[in-house]
């Protein structure tokens, strides 16, 4: 009968067979391996394991098998630990209101037993010996006796095997494999006192230690060569009687990606999903990445179960905060703090292929203009003398002076006369942690933009009146959208009126673009294409924040333009002053650090 068709003459209404009800369960519940291994481990966590141990073969398709030392499951309560919506962690409907366990609905092993053979051993401390129950669909085998160490072992074996339809849909073993230690790996972030092991078809690639801090785990996870592009945030914030606490390393801006899958958000030890932490964490970053890159950020959150709602969704990643702006702010506000604290120019990668190896396309000029008249060592190499001796044309190494006021965690400054025109577009100088190479445009653009937002929270920009309009071409469309942007327009000290059914006047334009030559007609056109878009909200202060981007980009000194002494010492003055200087405001690095240990590696002096 189609969906949504009443029932036909004759035809009535029954209850669904209990294999179908726990199937249907889980489709919710179990979409793949990896949400067997997730359902698992957290009762594994929810029983005080201590360590857990999780086992695969083929992706976790012809087994799983998640092993603890926790408290245990009497044998008298493991036919209940298989019947759907049969829990130990709900007295009452108001526990809904604050639940404190990782699981709580009680149908994921009934759901999980509905599609695979299911074997579950268990002994409390409390006993000598263990019991295993064992079910398969709708069958469930009675309560026997089985020997086993305290705590519990749920062994899943032949994943989908009675509903083939799902197990087509299945990836390849190697892909359900990366999914399920992806799970394993968030959990054991999340909960760094407890060990983890992970076995993939009999290879250990997964073995923490218990006892560990949060940092060491989170580093354990991701990898320990990332510490030192990883910045600590931390935050206590109270709100009356709710408060949240926030702990979590967040990858400089070199660190972010294409995707979001590099962040890793926790609240009270749960792996979590939300758009409000999400947006947050992007938020703070804006300005520092490109637009369509992901910041890398671990996010530890603790906050009273009362204040957050995790009956969301079946695979509880889903939470619905209380008082979502409480949270937003939190974390803009603390990573915001720990990038504001930190030095963010991105240093070269050390390599021994020599300087080309080391360094982007985009840094490749510097090389060729840099190296082009210098002496080379035996072998056309160059040699570490040269540029030692290029560094030190300059002037001495600077004295040690305090950092500047303006970002308190950047090295020590060079004087102004210290610094090097490249082509017309790069800027070459030194600072106390080695050599800094700037792109001039890209900081005289931040510069600009972080000078204007001063200005127009002041109060409008000021404006020059044009003897004659400069007429645009417009769209009806553009026209008719002109009337809501005219209070975006005014802030900026743009005025523009439409003259006709296809164009518009400009009246009058800012001064500070006047005075850098900017034409106007240009500058209209592409703000109206830019306010075309979808996502284009006149009235926000994210609309202002890409005008006043496009006003900087347009009047920054570009790449190709001779500057004099005094222009360059300037500059160079202002990086040290204006906060997030270390990217343009599209997100592009002003500055990459060649450091004197990357050097001495280039060198082979160390």
């Amino acid at each position: 009968m189609p969906v949504g068709t009443a029932a036909e003459p004759g035809e009535s209404i029954r209850p669904l067979p209990a294999l179908l009800v726990n199937q249907i369960a889980a489709g919710e519940v179990v979409e793949r391996p990896a949400s067997v291994v997730k359902e698992l481990v957290e009762n594994a966590l929810d029983a005080g394991a201590a360590r857990i141990t999780v086992e695969l073969e083929q992706g976790g398709i012809e087994l799983i098998r998640v092993s603890d030392d926790g408290r245990g499951i009497d044998a008298e309560q493991l036919a209940l630990a298989v019947a759907p919506h049969a829990t130990s962690k709900l007295r009452e409907a108001a526990d809904l209101d604050r639940i404190g366990t990782l699981g709580f609905r009680g149908e994921a092993l009934a759901s999980i037993a509905s599609v695979s053979r299911l074997l579950i051993r268990s002994r409390t401390r409390r006993t000598d010996a263990a019991a295993q129950i064992d079910a398969e669909g709708d069958r469930v085998s009675p309560v026997a006796p089985a020997s086993g160490p305290a705590g519990t072992a749920v062994t899943v074996r032949n994943l989908f095997f009675n509903t083939p339809a799902r197990r087509k849909f299945l990836r390849t073993p190697p892909t359900e494999s990366s999914r399920c230690a992806d799970v394993v790996c968030g959990l054991a972030m999340a909960h760094p006192d407890v060990g983890f092991c992970l076995t993939a078809d009999g290879r250990r690639t997964l073995d923490l230690s218990p006892g560990q801090t949060p940092r060491q785990r989170v580093l354990a996870v991701l990898g320990p060569e990332l510490e030192d592009q990883l910045l600590e945030v931390h935050a206590d914030a109270h709100d009356g009687a709710r408060g949240i606490t926030l702990w979590g390393l967040v990858g400089q801006p070199a660190l972010a990606r294409a995707t979001a899958q590099s962040q890793h958000v926790f609240l009270n030890g749960r792996v979590v999903r939300d758009r409000t932490v999400q947006h947050a964490i992007k938020e703070s970053f804006r300005g520092l990445i490109e637009p369509g890159r992901h910041p890398t950020a671990v996010l530890m959150l603790e906050m009273d179960p009362a204040s957050v709602d995790v009956n969301v969704h079946p695979a509880k990643t889903e939470v619905r905060f209380r008082d979502s702006s409480l949270v937003h702010s939190t974390v803009l506000r603390s990573i915001r703090d720990a990038l504001r604290r930190a030095d963010l120019t991105p240093t070269l990668a050390s390599a021994s292929g020599g300087p080309r190896a080391i360094l982007s396309p985009a840094a490749g000029a510097f090389v060729d203009a840099f190296t082009r008249d210098l002496p080379a060592a035996a072998g056309g190499a160059l040699s570490y003398g040269a540029i030692r001796a290029a560094m030190d044309a300059a002037g001495a190494p600077p004295a040690a002076v305090p950092p500047p006021a303006g970002d308190q965690s950047l090295p020590p400054a060079v004087p102004a006369s210290r610094v090097l025109q490249v082509h017309n577009s790069y800027l070459v100088t030194q600072d106390a942690a080695g050599v800094v190479i700037i792109d001039q445009h890209a900081l005289h653009e931040r510069v600009m933009f972080e000078a204007l937002i001063g200005r127009v929270h002041a109060g409008p920009l000021e404006s020059q009146r044009l003897l004659t309009p400069s007429v645009v071409p417009a769209s009806p469309r553009q026209i008719e959208a002109l009337g809501s942007l005219t209070p975006l327009l005014s802030r900026i000290g743009l005025e523009a009126l439409p003259l006709g059914p296809v164009t518009i006047g400009v009246q009058a334009f800012p001064t500070f673009l006047f005075d850098r030559g900017v034409d106007p007609v240009e500058f209209l056109s592409e703000l109206l294409e830019r306010a075309e878009d979808d996502g284009f909200d006149p009235g926000g202060e994210q609309a202002l924040h890409q005008v006043l981007d496009m006003m900087a980009c347009k009047a920054a000194v570009k790449a190709g333009d001779r500057m004099s002494d005094l222009e360059l010492a300037e500059l160079v003055k202002l990086r040290d002053q204006v906060e997030r200087s270390s990217s343009c405001p599209h997100g592009r690095p002003t500055s990459v650090r060649l450091t004197i240990r990357e050097l001495d590696k280039l060198f082979k002096r160390t």
